[in-house]
Order: structure tokens, then sequence, then C-alpha cells
């Protein structure tokens, strides 16, 4: 039977360090993203960093979903 995402997100958090790696950058890009918006005006530069750590965590959760489309694979039952 597969695994729910779910619970493989959490077994592979937990015995994965590539897929622990990408998701702990994944939260430092959402806390940076956080610090960013607590400033009540965001200057040019701010606002090409807010771009640049967006881009970052999209290819940060793509990776880990690919990470995950790879277990499931592997999990599936043959046909």
């Amino acid at each position: 039977m597969a695994k729910t995402d779910e619970s493989l997100r959490e077994e592979l958090l937990t015995n994965n360090e590539e897929f622990r790696s990408l998701h702990e950058k994944h939260q430092d890009c959402e806390h940076q993203l956080i610090e960013l918006h607590q400033k009540s005006l965001l200057s040019e530069k701010d606002e090409l960093e807010e771009k640049q750590i967006k881009r970052q965590k999209l290819f940060l959760k793509d990776q880990m979903a690919a990470i995950l489309r790879q277990h499931n694979t592997e999990e599936a039952p043959a046909s």
C-alpha cells in the first residue's frame, strides 16, 4: 500500500539527509520572507531579494517534490 504524501514526507525528514537539508533550506527561505514582509516599505533591493528568495524556495520545493515522487514510484506495487 502506497504511503500518503504526508507520512512519506515525515519519513523522509527523519531518514533522508538530502530531503531534510532541502526542507531546512526551504524553511530558512520562508523565515527570510517573513522578515522582509515585516518592513513597512520594501526598497528596490528588498524587492529583488524577495524575488530571489521566492525563486530559491520554489526550486527547493520542486527538488523535494521530485524526491517524494521517486519514493512513491519505488513503493508503488507493480501492476
